[in-house]
């Protein structure tokens, strides 16, 4: 079942009696378990009938206890249990979840990984209750995610403006989702999200961050590359090494996929993963590199960043390894 789903069955009050949200992306656990707390209940019944305990400090007894306690001046309650995975003998409350009140709502969130399919904790919940399990969303699927957030805030972002967030924050959705309601929240009447947005809410330059050195190593423009790794240098916390090898990489690795691919614009960008609003600067760099090019740019990437990690490097600054490999690129 998906987050929308959940979401609509609690707003038109269709509750299961356990809820198990499990998995790698905490953006979808957080935002459920924070509408099972301060929603599904009314203000005056929360008082008597929400209990919330965290893996780390409460026991399994207390979490049964409170599931099976009935509500009061209400005809249900709320239980949540967070951080579960840190619970100890968290396998204890298989006992209630063979047989659970139908009063009770409890939710549960385990972070982090899934429970072992094996077990007869999995097999119970999938028979009693709802689980859904999150997983990590690819790097190409952030643009898309980022744009329709902010379009269901009733906003219209610029492409540049999204790949700038994306691009600095990475695959971090409720980081992402944090900067866009603190950039909402000083757009005013506006209803457009562009670059100079990002800029000034998010602290973001809109001309030296890793986006901008993608497009200049893409179309071997050395000043304007060393000009934003020199940015880098005096901005330790701008960009990273380790934010920006990855970035280029991937953005290389796409270019690479353009030379096994045929068809139009849509069909390439369905194969590769490239958001079509920037194939033309994929193509670019694909004719000024070349296959040779885009092969040797990969192969030093990797080199650079065993490099950054202490491979072979008894300790070269960050932005001297960006520079070196970026004229190596080049030449």
């Amino acid at each position: 079942m998906s987050t929308e789903k959940i979401l609509n069955d609690w707003k038109k009050n269709k509750f299961k009696p356990v809820y198990w949200f499990e998995g790698e992306e905490d953006f979808y656990i957080d935002q459920l378990v924070d509408v099972a707390e301060h929603n599904i209940l009314t203000e005056a019944e929360t008082g008597f009938n929400l209990s919330v305990f965290y893996g780390k400090d409460a026991s399994w007894a207390d979490v049964v206890n409170a599931c099976m306690r009935y509500p009061m001046f209400g005809d249900k309650q709320v239980v949540i249990l967070k951080e579960a995975q840190q619970m100890k003998e968290l396998d204890k409350l298989e006992a209630y979840i063979e047989k659970p009140l139908t009063s009770t709502i409890f939710v549960v969130a385990h972070k982090e990984k899934k429970v072992d399919g094996r077990s007869k904790l999995a097999k119970l919940l999938k028979e009693k209750g709802e689980v859904l399990t999150t997983k990590k969303m690819y790097d190409n699927e952030l643009p898309a995610w980022t744009q329709e957030f902010i379009e269901n805030k009733g906003y219209q972002p610029t492409q540049k403006a999204i790949h700038l967030l994306v691009d600095h924050i990475g695959n971090d959705l409720s980081r992402i989702a944090n900067e866009i309601d603190k950039v909402i929240l000083n757009l005013g009447k506006r209803t457009t999200i562009t670059e100079d947005d990002i800029e000034a809410f998010v602290g973001i330059s809109k001309e030296y961050n890793v986006f901008e050195l993608q497009n200049a190593v893409g179309k071997k423009n050395l000043l304007k590359a060393l000009q934003i790794v020199q940015y880098f240098e005096s901005n330790p916390k701008a960009a990273p090494i380790q934010l920006v090898l990855p970035s280029l990489y991937s953005y290389f690795s796409k270019v690479f996929m353009l030379f096994g691919t045929q068809g139009d614009d849509k069909a390439v960008a369905a194969q590769t993963g490239i958001n079509a609003w920037f194939m033309k600067d994929y193509k670019v760099t694909a004719s000024i590199y070349g296959f040779d090019g885009v092969q040797a740019a990969l192969l030093l990437m990797h080199h650079y960043n065993l490099r950054s990690v202490g491979v072979n490097d008894i300790g070269t600054e960050d932005a001297s390894l960006l520079k070196e490999m970026i004229y190596k690129m080049m030449m």
